[in-house]
């Protein structure tokens, strides 16, 4: 059977006045994504062949965005805002190009599933010209309501326009809907601005669909899914619902999660099976971690690889470029930034770790930092296998540390040190018997100390 031929329209020029914000609604994140990043990825797990986004004028910034998510993807600018129908024929070079199924979905709505689209869609396959998302929210007031009969769709009627009877209906608009891409330019042509707003409205094509002797249907799903954001609160919302989702992926695959509410993932999170993660962990974007590895309690961890079986934390920080080899220990106050530890590598405490590279089975003793930049220019160091780093070591960089060196306690090392070599690189320690005496005496006589 052939595959229906798929245009996703996302609507993305709303301004968001309610965000109080300068940044495009569409551009605030969920779990460290972008909704709009969120809608096109879920429309082209769906199976999209085409997206096309329809932006406000002078909106690069989204633009930018929906090149970095889908490069392929049409972007449109709808130059005046007359309505949901006038917005979607802001593309209609995309419409135009012929494809069996449409579907308009909105960049504010970003915890729509694939499977939700799928389902949205299955109608048109039927015959179906239209087909609605329809939802029950606890409290109606103020949605478009879905007037059913026998199952299909009648009308969408709008709270303004709404009889009493049809005010006492529960099933509501969600907003996105399903055209049938051979009659879709037709439908929305005959759109009239014939109402209070003189805009063209987007679920009129329900009732016009119906007079061409064509059928509506209608998708029920759940409250949370279609959850639109306006305004801060409802990002927050948001938020929480795409966090939970989340946590449960990371449960069903085999992690533990000690205390799921107080660990934070990003949409982009991938987490192994065995995994330990203990309360109060956050991750940022770009964060690999491997079967039975262990985050521990209050580390934050963004743009790194955590090898299998290595523990972080607690009280660890991993910024981007940071790679862990199988096994890696980094403890409590440490923070590893683009740098690679291979295997065996143990960074226990208080230590920092930028633009490295640090062979197999290395020992970085508490109190040791790179020294990576100059003040205009970042210098990377290199330390070999089976080296040992004593406590408070400096390593200015660049600079290189040998296979089996040992670098003693307190060290500045400012050269390369060659391969099973004993590096001490601190001034000689200098004692003044009686000193403190004198000091004290002087003090005690209201004198200043000697310089």
């Amino acid at each position: 059977m052939r595959m229906r031929s798929l245009l996703v329209i996302v609507l993305a020029a709303g301004e968001g006045t309610r965000m109080r914000s300068t940044k495009p609604k569409v551009l605030h994140a969920v779990a460290n994504r972008p909704m709009v990043a969120h809608v096109l990825d879920a429309a082209l797990r769906a199976g999209a062949s085409r997206l096309a986004v329809v932006i406000g004028p002078d909106r690069d910034a989204v633009a930018a965005q929906v090149r970095q998510v889908a490069p392929e993807a049409g972007t449109f600018v709808q130059a005046e805002r007359r309505g949901t129908a006038h917005a979607v024929l802001a593309a209609r070079a995309a419409l135009a190009e012929g494809f069996d199924d449409v579907v308009v979905m909105y960049g504010d709505t970003p915890l729509v599933r694939p499977e939700t689209i799928a389902a949205l869609r299955a109608p048109l396959a039927e015959g179906a010209g239209v087909s609605v998302l329809g939802f029950r929210p606890a409290d109606p007031f103020g949605y478009g309501r879905l007037v059913t009969q026998d199952g299909e769709l009648l009308a969408i009627r709008e709270e303004k326009e709404a009889s009493e009877t049809e005010r006492a209906i529960t099933l509501c608009n969600a907003g996105l809907m399903a055209f049938d891409g051979r009659v879709v330019l037709d439908l929305l042509d005959r759109v009239s601005d014939a109402n209070a707003k003189k805009e063209f409205y987007l679920t009129d094509a329900v009732e016009i669909a119906r007079a061409l002797g064509r059928s509506a249907g209608v998708v029920e799903v759940a409250v949370e899914e279609v959850a639109g954001v306006n305004s801060r609160a409802q990002l927050a919302e948001a938020e929480s619902i795409l966090q939970n989702r989340l946590r449960a992926r990371a449960l069903e695959g085999g992690a533990t999660l000690v205390a799921p509410d107080t660990v934070f993932f990003s949409a982009d999170t991938v987490i192994g099976r065995d995994v330990v993660i203990e309360p109060n962990v956050v991750f940022g974007p770009g964060v690999t971690v491997e079967d039975g590895a262990t985050i521990r309690a209050f580390s934050h961890v963004e743009g790194a690889h955590v090898g299998a079986g290595a523990i972080v934390g607690p009280f660890a920080r991993l910024r981007p470029g940071a790679s862990l080899g199988q096994g890696v220990h980094v403890g409590n106050f440490v923070e590893i930034k683009a740098a690679d530890l291979a295997p065996g590598v143990k960074v226990n405490h208080l230590s920092y770790v930028g633009d490295s590279s640090v062979g197999a089975n290395t020992n970085i003793g508490a109190g040791t930092i790179t020294c990576n930049y100059d003040g205009f220019r970042k210098h990377r160091t290199t330390i070999g296998a089976n080296a040992f780093i004593g406590t408070n070591t400096l390593l200015v960089a660049p600079v290189s540390v040998g296979d089996g060196a040992y670098i003693g306690t307190g060290s500045v090392i400012t050269e390369n040190v060659p391969e099973d070599s004993l590096a001490i690189g601190r001034a000689r320690q200098v004692n003044k018997p009686g000193w403190a005496v004198r000091l004290r005496e002087r003090l005690s006589a209201g004198l200043a100390p000697k310089k």
